[in-house]
């Protein structure tokens, strides 16, 4: 695992008080051979910003962060392209009962801090009782050296990511969709981000509303 993937982790495990009452989750494994065939997936893929309240199970959970940012070889490289293989993008994942950091080398969710904060992963009332929003975050100096090529990496990279989630979203019925309205302050304070962290954007998974 790449040294900012490392430093990303011990982060996330010290950050808050309370954290320790959460327990770390090891996740099922994907199923891959689950699903509908991809170009099927194509022609679904969609936002929707209608979703249900409705709990998904640690199977759903750990198949949609699998897809985000799983570990698929054993030299640690992942389901999403990252430039020079830095790796330099971090999942959070924002729940009822906290927020987790996913670790793709464990297929585990790891704690960071006790508390609903899902309200705060954008401006929609959905971002509130959604049972799981995603956050991405970039370490900006590990590819680039200016701000125009960190921001176009940092792009590149959540939006490879987002778009595995859509297209698992589009293979098991559920709703998505990418949010870019947030208080990216207001995040970074929450989870204690270093100041070349940055937060790029929001995806809310859940089953469709009705």
């Amino acid at each position: 695992m790449k040294m900012i993937a490392i430093l990303a982790l011990v982060c996330a495990a010290g950050l808050v008080s309370g954290a320790e009452v959460l327990k770390e989750k090891i996740l099922p494994k994907p199923d891959l051979k689950s699903g509908k065939p991809l170009m099927a997936c194509f022609s679904l893929r969609r936002s929707s910003r209608s979703f249900s309240s409705k709990a998904l199970p640690d199977q759903i959970i750990g198949e949609v962060l699998f897809a985000a940012d799983g570990v698929t070889r054993s030299n640690g490289r992942k389901t999403v392209p990252t430039a020079r293989d830095m790796r330099n993008q971090s999942v959070y994942v924002f729940m009822a009962e906290g927020v987790y950091l996913y670790n793709g080398k464990k297929h585990a969710l790891t704690p960071v801090l006790k508390g609903d904060y899902r309200k705060h992963c954008g401006t929609q009332a959905f971002h509130a009782k959604v049972p799981m929003v995603l956050v991405f975050v970039s370490e900006m100096t590990a590819v680039g050296n200016t701000p125009e090529l960190q921001a176009l990496y940092a792009g590149n990279h959540s939006g490879s990511a987002s778009q595995n989630v859509y297209l698992y979203a589009a293979s098991k019925g559920l709703s998505t969709v990418v949010c870019g309205l947030l208080d990216r302050k207001k995040i970074k304070n929450i989870l204690k981000l270093g100041k070349t962290q940055q937060v790029i954007f929001s995806q809310p998974v859940g089953y469709p509303g009705k």
